[in-house]
């Protein structure tokens, strides 16, 4: 059993700072120098950040990364395997190949993955069907770069129209279950069942086996995506905390910081998972 001075690295993925990033106002290196700064073990970042994979490109990333001293522990992707339209579900699977390649190239260890959008018209059955399908068939990618496919109980990005298919938490697990025993792990955000209505120490036991890593999220209030800095709304993280300990884990707690609050909110984010942590 771990004990609360067992030290678990914590990282984050600033999505208050999304639209710097993204726009390059903000470079990948500069994220990383402040993040070190602030004390993560290591940062998180979009694949929206990353601009192509040109040699010149790519080494200028590694050698910020070096010089920061802080590496790229996940990051995120937005595959839409459960479009409606076949060609487009294809396109779907090359496009994620190539995410899983460019991760490898940048020394990243996990790949956030989703299911896709709940487009209109798409049923429960073949919804599943088309997420399992995709995901799994992108297992071989992952195991040839060695990078860790992770997949997340997830609301909606900025990057889609549409709530993720998989938010439903019976559809989240259904599509979990399929994939136990790929090499397809999970990233559990904290927040996102809080904020269908669910509550996720109901969860937790059914995929503790299969959870890498964790995203820590907090809603300001139950039912309803409202991120708020960590600690300071209703998800129960301090208690999902104490069960990860009891469960043995060692992985990643990865700050997915959404508040709003720029550099504040990751700041007080990080100290408040810190001690949540530490004290659960």
């Amino acid at each position: 059993m771990i004990t609360g001075g067992v030290h678990v690295p914590i990282s984050c993925l600033p999505i208050s700072l999304f639209e710097e990033l993204s726009n390059g106002i903000i470079s990948i290196g500069e994220w990383a120098a402040r993040g070190k700064s602030m004390g993560l073990d290591g940062i998180d970042i979009s694949m929206t950040f990353v601009k192509n994979h040109t040699p010149a490109y790519i080494r200028r990333v590694k050698r910020e990364l070096h010089d920061a001293g802080i590496p790229v522990i996940m990051a995120t992707t937005y595959p839409d395997f459960t479009h409606p339209d076949e060609l487009q579900r294809m396109r779907e699977r090359s496009y994620l190949a190539r995410d899983i390649a460019v991760c490898s190239a940048l020394q990243i260890k996990y790949l956030r993955v989703l299911a896709g959008q709940a487009h209109p018209g798409i049923g429960r059955e073949d919804g599943i069907r088309y997420a399992v399908e995709g995901l799994l068939a992108s297992v071989p990618a992952a195991n040839r770069y060695g990078i860790t496919l992770v997949f997340e109980d997830h609301a909606k990005p900025s990057a889609w129209d549409y709530v993720d298919f998989s938010h439903p938490t019976d559809i989240f697990l259904d599509i979990a279950g399929q994939l136990r025993g790929s090499g397809i792990g999970i990233n559990f955000d904290t927040g996102n069942i809080t904020a269908y209505g669910d509550n996720p120490l109901d969860v937790l036991p059914k995929i503790a086996d299969m959870i890498r890593t964790v995203h820590v999220s907090d809603m300001a209030e139950k039912g309803r995506f409202l991120p708020v800095v960590i600690g300071e709304g209703v998800t129960p993280n301090f208690e999902i905390f104490r069960f990860l300990k009891r469960h043995g884990f060692q992985g990643w707690l990865c700050i997915e910081e959404a508040s709003g609050n720029g550099w504040d909110g990751i700041s007080r984010s990080i100290c408040n998972t810190k001690k949540l942590w530490n004290d659960a």
